[in-house]
């Protein structure tokens, strides 16, 4: 267990380093010398801002990663290494630039991620259920769309030459990664399967056909995630209407420096130059705590490091979004165990930047598009097991050695959510914790909501410092624009 006193030695390491700009490569040691907080302290009085010109930008985007949901993951992964847990610092967390962000969209007070991303990615708040397309269009309304599609940060940074890449645990259709290439009144529309006949007549295209068909600069350079079945047809296993088609071979087709890869193997094996599209999955890639080991499917961090490594070749810089995309999933499911362990491995990605890339010319922003009705609660002692039952202090603050019970003297889990499937579970003899567990809730609903409090966001490298206070989420387009110094 690391003590307070050492806890503030160790983040006070971690400020100096992140202030000096330099190339950080793991999270400082938690074996240095106990020093008291004098040293965090003297840490955020040398801090200086980074002036710097951002050459390269990471936006990571935790999908539903909620305040509640990087305390659960602090303490999980904590506790994974053997710690009490509540004393784990995230890679993220020491980055010392940090703001509370507004998730609503125009015509909702809790958001969608099609709504949230479109803001992040083109700085205007727009409706739910959108993809980079303006507030006065309806959703659905194909025709009224073709004249109000919004410019993402990959246009803009296409188009001034860097190399742009996504990288998703979600397919590279779903809601978030596509604002980044693709323009549709319906996030839904992912193949051409969905497309209303009238949508088709007033010439929208599929989510999966923009992809193939970007054509702003050389198109987008790195592809990874999952959602194979949006780009081919039934004969190949997939969704899209014509049974013979195969969208990656055309998008081959269009320059002999593409690659199609569709397992880990493949993708670390990749030559430095060229483009790639990697699907890993028919649709969403596995939860890590459900993968079989011979899937081939990489993890979140494998993928961050290699489109790290590819994007680096291009000398103007990059852009790269990566999602956490199947942090939300676990949460719709009510199954906190299977969200935290997505967050630990979104949160090893931030760490894998941090190694591949130098904070001097880096811009790292880490942040969720919405949160989730997911609480922490019951008065648990400390280094209670975050995904088991409560277990209270006695009068004199000690450990007791039982679960506390609740008014139908029953047991309870200290993760449970406001609303969703586990409201429908029989509390005797229903288990309720663990890993793969669905948590206690309060409302009956098919699937657990999103939430619509405020979501972290932190920063660190070039112009990081303008990252603070609270935020409306559209602002964060327009910083990255500036710490790029596009005008």
């Amino acid at each position: 267990m690391m003590n307070s006193r050492l806890y503030g030695t160790t983040f006070a390491i971690a400020l100096f380093a992140l202030a000096a700009g330099a190339c950080a490569t793991e999270a400082p040691s938690t074996s240095a010398p106990e020093a008291g907080f004098e040293n965090a302290l003297q840490a955020r009085l040398q801090l200086q801002p980074n002036l710097n010109k951002a050459k390269n930008v990471i936006l990571f985007i935790g999908d539903g990663m909620g305040l509640s949901t990087v305390t659960a993951a602090r303490i999980f992964t904590g506790q994974s290494a053997g710690q009490q847990g509540e004393e784990h610092v995230l890679p993220f967390e020491y980055f010392p630039n940090v703001a509370l962000v507004k998730t609503y969209n125009t015509n909702q007070q809790v958001s969608d991620s099609a709504g949230t991303a479109t803001a992040m990615h083109s700085g205007i708040k727009t409706r739910a259920g959108v993809i980079a397309i303006g507030p006065e269009v309806e959703r659905q309304d194909c025709k009224a769309s073709l004249a109000k599609q919004l410019p993402s940060l990959a246009d803009l940074a296409e188009e001034r030459g860097l190399a742009t890449g996504l990288v998703s645990t979600a397919r590279v259709t779903h809601a978030t990664p596509a604002t980044l290439y693709a323009h549709s009144p319906e996030r839904n529309w992912e193949n051409d399967s969905q497309l209303p006949p009238q949508a088709v007549a007033d010439g929208c295209r599929d989510i999966a056909r923009q992809l193939v068909d970007y054509t702003v600069g050389d198109g987008i350079d790195v592809i990874l995630g999952g959602g194979r079945r949006e780009f081919v047809g039934t004969a190949l296993g997939g969704k899209r209407k014509q049974a013979s088609a195969d969208l990656i071979k055309d998008w081959l087709k269009q320059s002999p420096q593409r690659h199609f890869v569709t397992n880990n193997e493949e993708l670390q094996a990749l030559p430095a130059h060229g483009q790639v599209i990697g699907l890993f999955a028919d649709s969403h890639m596995s939860y890590i705590l459900e993968r079989n080991e011979d899937s081939g499917e990489p993890s979140l961090p494998d993928m961050t490091r290699k489109a790290i490594e590819l994007l680096s070749q291009n000398d103007e810089g990059f852009f790269l979004m990566v999602e956490g995309g199947r942090i939300d999933h676990g949460h719709h499911q009510g199954q906190a165990g299977l969200a935290l362990r997505e967050a630990q491995d979104f949160a090893q990605a931030v760490q894998t930047a941090l190694a591949s890339t130098n904070t001097s010319e880096t811009l790292i922003v880490v942040t969720a598009d919405h949160s989730h009705v997911f609480t922490i609660a019951g008065y648990p002692t400390r280094g209670n097991p975050i995904l088991g039952l409560v277990v209270s202090n006695d009068d004199a603050g000690n450990a007791m050695t039982e679960p506390a019970k609740a008014r139908d003297g029953l047991p309870y889990t200290t993760l449970g959510y406001h609303n969703g499937p586990g409201a429908m579970l029989k509390r005797e003899g229903t288990p309720t914790h663990g890993p793969q567990a669905v948590q206690l809730a309060a409302i009956p609903t098919w699937a657990e909501t999103h939430a619509g409090e405020d979501v972290p966001l932190y920063a660190n490298g070039p112009r990081a410092h303008m990252f603070g206070g609270v935020i409306d989420q559209e602002l964060i387009f327009h910083l990255i624009k500036h710490a790029y110094g596009w005008n």
